[in-house]
């Protein structure tokens, strides 16, 4: 039997609140996802980075592309909390957007208290076992 090949394009059209997070993906809006995902005004994404390279991918240009819309930018590195990369920094404060690194669990937390306060915060979190 074939195994489909997950959807990286696939997203969900809206921003809602991260319901459960670990064994390698997060649950949110009664569905789950495998792997690491990021969240933004727009909606949530799948996205390829990994706890070995949690600021890499294509699709984190999405945010500064929504930059308009955000004002933080939460970066949830794995288990362990990483340093945000200087030049990546440099760019979305150029673009108006405070980014903090932290643990994916951290992240989660402070990405789900600030959306609910209506806040202007986008997520990339690295999925954690």
């Amino acid at each position: 039997m074939a195994v489909e090949p997950q959807r990286r394009d696939a997203h969900l059209p809206r921003q809602v609140a991260i319901d459960a997070y670990g064994n390698g993906g997060f649950r949110f809006a009664g569905m789950s996802h495998q792997g690491s995902l990021l969240c933004l005004p727009s909606g949530l994404y799948g996205w390829e980075a990994s706890s070995t390279q949690p600021f890499s991918g294509d699709r984190l240009l999405l945010a500064l592309e929504e930059a308009s819309e955000l004002s933080f930018m939460l970066f949830g590195t794995g288990v362990d909390l990483r340093r945000l990369p200087a030049a990546l920094a440099d760019r979305f404060r150029k673009s108006g957007i405070s980014c903090d690194a932290m643990s994916t669990g951290a992240a989660v937390r402070t990405y789900n208290i600030m959306l609910s306060e209506g806040r202007p915060v986008g997520a990339a979190l690295v999925a954690v076992d």
